[in-house]
């Protein structure tokens, strides 16, 4: 996929004093609709839209793709009691505020889509619509299962052939048909230089949310954030078709809570689809033409 468009480095602080990083892409031809913020998943960071947001840009949106604390270029959170949904709802209303934002349109993959149920309950006026990519209210526990083996776990890697090694590992089962070159990339996105060599993108401290077991308080705290987005904003859930955390049945369960909300399935992808897919590309174009 081709990326004419580049983007600038952006940084705001937290109320709390940390450092937090965004990558903006500003439309070439000007604004024809609201902004786009991108909010990645648990391990991932800003460079997963590093192929979509040049795209959305293209067509006519400013998109920003932010580091969630403790991810990417933000600074780490010192208390990791602080890897939570509500607090990086928080940050980022604060950089939408920083960058005179007042609503926006949020594509949300895996926690990303977590915190943007979160939205409703912290500044529910700043979303105007909402993608949530392989992410609802409810998450199937063998997929829970299968992210806690490798998030935050101590890995040794000597050079970029084991980074490419490690993420085919740990995701294959969610993108069997990449190559040698995709495994690549995805390993460029993963993780960074470090002294030593690659090193994971990210604070191990924070698997310490999805580590514990969920209040039945929060499950109906989300639930309701869910149809509080769902049936009052534009929604469109882009769902692996092979994803152990948005199973079918999670996917039906979603659309009998919000009758309105849109959904694709894309073919052959685990979790979480990049959102590169031509399935995904033709799903959000198709429904960023029907919002501001």
């Amino acid at each position: 996929m081709a990326n004419p468009i580049p983007f600038q480095e952006y940084r705001w602080t937290s109320r709390d004093g940390l450092s937090l990083y965004a990558r903006t892409y500003s439309p070439p031809g000007g604004e024809q609709g609201l902004p786009v913020i991108c909010l990645h998943g648990l391990t991932r960071n800003s460079k997963d839209f590093e192929d979509i947001a040049p795209v959305i840009a293209g067509w006519g949106r400013r998109v920003i793709a932010a580091d969630v604390r403790g991810r990417g270029q933000s600074d780490r959170d010192p208390n990791p009691d602080h890897y939570q949904p509500k607090i990086y709802a928080r940050d980022v209303v604060e950089m939408m505020k920083a960058l005179g934002i007042d609503r926006a349109v949020f594509i949300g993959t895996s926690m990303g889509g977590i915190i943007t149920m979160m939205m409703m309950a912290v500044k529910p006026k700043a979303v105007a619509a909402a993608i949530l990519n392989d992410t609802g209210p409810m998450i199937a526990p063998e997929g829970i299962a299968r992210i806690l083996t490798y998030a935050g776990q101590p890995v040794t890697i000597g050079d970029w052939s084991d980074a490419a090694g490690y993420v085919r590992k740990t995701n294959a089962v969610a993108f069997a048909h990449y190559g040698d070159e995709d495994w690549h990339r995805f390993a460029q996105r993963t993780f960074r230089q470090g002294e030593n060599g690659p090193e994971l993108d990210y604070d191990p401290a924070i698997k310490g949310v999805i580590s514990k077991p969920v209040p039945k308080l929060a499950l109906w705290l989300t639930g309701l954030l869910f149809r509080r987005l769902a049936r009052k904003r534009p929604t469109l859930l882009v769902r692996g078709g092979m994803s152990d955390l948005i199973t079918a049945d999670i996917a039906s369960k979603m659309q009998r809570m919000a009758p309105k909300m849109r959904r694709v399935d894309v073919p052959g992808i685990g979790h979480a689809p990049m959102l590169t897919e031509p399935e995904a590309v033709d799903a959000v174009q198709q429904f960023l033409r029907t919002v501001p």
